[in-house]
């Protein structure tokens, strides 16, 4: 019989929800949530019920009772002190998640959703190479506070499954290369690939705003805003993430919409467009040293590569480094459910804390 896997993977703004067999992708399907649906909540976390509705919807739609399933995969969450690989979903993990441990981000409510379904019917929940996995070099993780480390925080699964792509088209191993590969989502990740580990990264915090991140700001502005007494925490955490960027310049998230108002002469949403482009080549940039600017190539990888404009205006600026190639969209979803069979199939897992 095969292994019937049930994977789940939220953005911001969307909830992809797929069945494999094996790994065979059945049923895929995608549901895009407007702003109104989701205004009456304060936070990810909140959608928890609204989103597992929907999941269990598509159980529904397809067919497929859950009692036959052999585990639920989720995407990995934000919680610290991760590693790459997979984990079991338990009680002590959720707790974390509904604690507020973990760093604000979509992916969190996966192991909520994956938990509450899975646990009921005693099969496993899971989760594969979080954001927050940890691969760093150590002299990547000091900074200038002591006892304040730098984290790992990127696009794991995507960047790694992506470059696994990548060697297989030219002909080699994701283990034999160097690669700087840089996911351009609702937030913006560049990470240093040196043969099959990410040792170093620019999360989505900390370098190019984007279109619902506010990147890097000066640390002092950030300091007076928060002792201003006119924000709370929570909003300052909203600024930061899922209402900075361009959002907050232009009232919209959507790099499609954007490139309308470009066309239709709109001269702020051009320079806000061009200056994003301008930061992602310089975060690319600053990841160079780190393997002494020898690179295979420079993956681009998201929703947003596959904007024409956007890449064009970060290739020319970043092309004396290495070879810039495009690899739209995401392959999360067979990712994943590959984990999942991994997993399945007895590969050690990682129990959280």
């Amino acid at each position: 019989m095969p292994f019937k896997i049930l994977v789940i993977n939220p953005g911001s703004t969307s909830t992809k929800i797929a069945y494999y067999e094996d790994d065979k992708q059945v049923y895929l399907k995608g549901i895009d949530h407007s702003a109104e649906d989701l205004a009456g909540f304060d936070d990810i976390i909140e959608q928890e019920e609204y989103r597992t509705k929907i999941v269990r919807g598509a159980l529904g739609e397809w067919g497929i009772d859950p009692k036959s399933l052999s585990c639920v995969m989720g995407r990995g969450n934000m919680l610290p002190h991760m590693t790459g690989g997979g984990y079991v979903v338990e009680e002590k993990m959720v707790a974390a998640l509904r604690a507020g441990k973990a760093s604000p981000h979509a992916s969190n409510i996966a192991s909520l959703i994956a938990y509450g379904i899975a646990n009921p019917l005693g099969i496993p929940a899971y989760i594969y190479d979080s954001v927050t996995a940890d691969e760093y070099a150590p002299i990547a993780k000091i900074t200038g506070i002591p006892g304040v480390v730098r984290e790992s925080m990127n696009h794991v699964l995507n960047s790694k499954a992506m470059s696994h792509k990548y060697a297989q088209g030219i002909g080699k191993k994701y283990e034999d290369l160097q690669l700087i590969v840089v996911h351009m989502g609702g937030g913006v990740t560049i990470g240093v690939h040196d043969h099959g580990k990410i040792v170093d990264s620019i999360r989505d915090d900390a370098g190019p705003f984007s279109p619902e991140r506010a990147g890097s700001i000066p640390l002092l502005y950030v300091v007076d805003m928060c002792y201003s007494g006119e924000h709370t925490k929570k909003e300052m955490i909203r600024y930061l993430r899922g209402f900075g960027g361009l959002k907050a310049y232009l009232g919209t998230a959507d790099a499609r919409e954007i490139e309308k108002m470009i066309e239709g002469g709109n001269d702020e949403a051009l320079k806000l467009y061009q200056a994003q482009a301008y930061q992602i080549a310089k975060g690319i940039g600053e990841m160079a040293p780190v393997l002494n600017g020898v690179f295979d190539a420079i993956i681009l990888t998201g929703g947003m590569a596959y904007s024409d404009m956007l890449t064009g205006w970060i290739e020319e600026r970043v092309k004396f480094i290495a070879p810039v190639v495009r690899m739209p969209g995401e392959s999360e979803m067979d990712s994943l459910a590959q984990g999942a069979i991994r997993l399945l199939k007895g590969e050690p897992y990682h129990v959280y804390g």
